[in-house]
């Protein structure tokens, strides 16, 4: 058994390490829409997490990005549920706090259909009990307009139309 001076030594320089980062994958298909995107969340528990990567085979112009409820796609993009909602909030924009957890915005496709994708999200976590992995991303047919469009679907979905491409974020 350790003198208890060195335990103590070792849990205070455990407590002192850095935390280490956290990585998660989501590889896109289930409809037309197909990408790698890379999440990363470099001070867990807390710290916001940064997502990555390159969604091809959309049509140009912007696109509802979010994380979805279930990581379930049995059934096409439509088995991943509704959006993340942990704190029962209403849709909205991601610069705002009364949105989803799930509520990243839209994702920009250029004239190719391929949209570069670099969003940093401090709701959004790899750890814990609000954590993302097991969920899915969804990538939609239509712009989200943020829970401002009037449209009776504006605060619960951004009235950003189908999905086109859905994957399930997993550990990395």
């Amino acid at each position: 058994m350790l003198p208890s001076s060195i335990y103590l030594l070792y849990l205070f320089l455990l407590l002192q390490s850095p935390p280490t980062p956290r990585k998660a994958v989501v590889v896109l298909g289930g409809g037309e829409a197909t990408g790698t995107l890379i999440l990363t969340q470099a001070a867990p528990p807390t710290g916001e997490v940064h997502i990555e990567g390159v969604v091809s085979n959309l049509t140009p112009g912007l696109h509802g990005f979010h994380i979805h409820e279930k990581g379930s796609l049995e059934n096409g993009c439509i088995s991943a549920g509704g959006h993340y909602n942990p704190y029962m909030r209403d849709h909205g924009s991601p610069i705002h706090l009364e949105r989803h957890v799930g509520d990243l915005g839209n994702i920009l496709a250029d004239q190719s259909g391929v949209a570069h994708v670099n969003i940093t999200d401090p709701l959004v976590t790899l750890v814990g009990p609000r954590s993302v992995i097991g969920r899915a991303i969804v990538v939609h047919a239509g712009e989200d307009d943020l829970g401002g469009g009037g449209h009776p679907s504006s605060l619960k979905t951004g009235n950003a139309g189908g999905r086109v491409g859905c994957g399930v974020i997993g550990i990395a």
